[in-house]
């Protein structure tokens, strides 16, 4: 099972640098198109850069927030040998809720179904940690 914590944990990671590649190409444009200057990276005073350029900005810092709970928990798992079939499971059910956030989020921006699977990915790490922490108490 740690394997799979570890796919899950990469799976995460690829989704960072997904959306940072999306966050940089729409910076880049908006540069191009001259809705920023290039001076304004030297502040990220990136204001001007409209909607599309903030979303993916907004979502990149999205994926260094709760996914940090979500590496503690994954390799606090693998530390006390907990990754069990269901701490796996909501590792990646985590993993999945984030990806379709992000899809979401920069796209369509639905924010209905863009809230739930905030929700979701939420209670799956809130979840994974207290199994974590009744296995501490329990041993």
């Amino acid at each position: 099972m740690e394997k799979l914590i570890i796919l899950a944990m990469f799976a995460q990671v690829t989704l960072s640098l997904v959306v940072m590649i999306i966050m940089g190409r729409r910076r880049f444009a908006a540069a191009k198109n001259k809705q920023i200057q290039l001076a304004d990276f030297a502040t990220m005073r990136l204001d001007n850069a409209g909607d599309h350029v903030r979303v993916a900005d907004r979502n990149f810092s999205n994926q260094f927030e709760i996914p940090v709970l979500f590496y503690a928990a994954c390799l606090l798992a693998m530390q006390l040998h907990s990754a069990t079939g269901l701490v796996t499971g909501l590792a990646w059910l985590f993993v999945l809720s984030r990806v379709l956030h992000s899809v979401i989020h920069l796209t369509n921006n639905k924010l209905r179904v863009r809230f739930n699977l905030f929700l979701l990915g939420c209670g799956s790490v809130f979840v994974m940690w207290l199994l974590l922490i009744s296995r501490v108490i329990m041993f």
